[in-house]
């Protein structure tokens, strides 16, 4: 490992922190290091505050050192007013010479602006170090703002002979995860804006689809519900967090509960997408049923898929989905299961045109 590439692996470790606050924006790591010794760092925290490079100078306690040091910092540096000031136009200012980029920002009208505001400045800019897992960093915000959708995320449980239930009508659903992989899923959960689930897990799990087993905020219930015919008794009506039921039915909304009108005669996925987009909601995590994974596996519309393979048979029951082949699949175990962690790369994340 190079010398850029090791305080880069250090932006990219600071970058994952923002992961549950930073939406709809990126999220970026920055370092700062004078003579082989890092005497700033920062992340973007929260979207409307500072941004990595803004809190990377700011913890610098002799800003005389800056004139003679480099800022590694994983995305572009932005060169437009947004929320915040340009951070092209700090680095200038404090006189900054050097400046290491993990990737440029993946707009064809945005891309490469900040890197030449910086080498206009006689700056020196080096331009993709640890390009690939730069990259990774900002997948969602790719996908959102290039795809028009959340970026998806399918997640399931399925017995060692791929049933991930029993066929029931009532009852509670048979318990595939141990107590580390739920509490997994409620990082998933955490790290998810929102969460999908179809009409028959709804009615026959009973779920909350809250974060209690990890640190983070409720993402945004989602539920299919055609005919309006789930029971308001359900966790998912308790009024505790923001959820949205996508009908057929025209119905006013209240507090908490929003009706969303949906076309069932046409494809709804497509109609999910739009009006997620529109609402700003970047990443989307799918749990079930079997049916509603599926149908976003048939359309090919999802970007990581997480399945846990648990040692416990059903011998019968709703049959798990079935994974196209052709893709890249990792393992790993977690605690009695092995989870297969399967990614989609259609991203289409631009080619950067900039000169490294």
């Amino acid at each position: 490992m190079t010398t850029d590439e090791k305080y880069m692996s250090r932006c990219i470790q600071l970058a994952k922190n923002g992961l549950c606050n930073t939406p709809p924006n990126p999220m970026v790591g920055a370092v700062i290091v004078y003579k082989d010794k890092i005497i700033g760092e920062g992340y973007h925290v929260r979207c409307g505050e500072g941004h990595a490079e803004v809190n990377a100078i700011a913890s610098v306690k002799d800003e005389t050192l800056l004139r003679d040091a480099t800022i590694y910092v994983s995305l572009e540096p932005c060169s437009h007013y947004g929320k915040t000031p340009p951070c092209a136009d700090l680095i200038i200012r404090k006189g900054i010479p050097r400046v290491v980029v993990g990737c440029v920002d993946p707009f064809p009208l945005v891309s490469g602006r900040g890197i030449r505001k910086l080498q206009d400045a006689g700056i020196d800019v080096k331009v993709g170090v640890l390009e690939d897992e730069c990259r990774g960093l900002v997948k969602r915000f790719v996908t959102f703002n290039l795809q028009k959708r959340p970026y998806i995320t399918l997640k399931w449980a399925q017995s060692s002979d791929g049933f991930l239930d029993v066929i029931r009508q009532e009852g509670r659903p048979v318990k595939l995860s141990s107590p580390l992989t739920s509490a997994y899923v409620h990082k998933l959960r955490a790290e998810h804006q929102a969460i999908l689930v179809g009409r028959n897990t709804a009615l026959l799990d009973n779920p909350s689809l809250t974060v209690r087993d990890w640190y983070g905020k409720n993402p945004l219930r989602l539920v299919i519900d055609r005919n309006l015919s789930l029971p308001s008794s359900l966790h998912l009506f308790d009024g505790s967090t923001p959820t949205w039921v996508f009908t057929s039915v025209p119905k006013e909304s209240v507090a908490n509960l929003t009706y969303v009108s949906l076309d069932f005669d046409r494809d709804i996925l497509p109609q999910l997408m739009q009006a997620l987009y529109e609402a700003k909601v970047q990443s989307l995590l799918v749990e079930g049923g079997s049916r509603l994974l599926q149908s976003f596996l048939d359309a090919g519309l999802w970007d990581e898929i997480y399945a846990e393979h648990t040692p416990v048979p059903l011998g019968r029951g709703v049959l798990a989905p079935s994974v196209p082949a052709g893709f890249p699949c990792n393992y790993a175990q977690k605690d009695r299961s092995v989870t297969a962690h399967y990614v989609n790369r259609n991203d289409k994340m631009p080619d950067s045109q900039i000169k490294k």
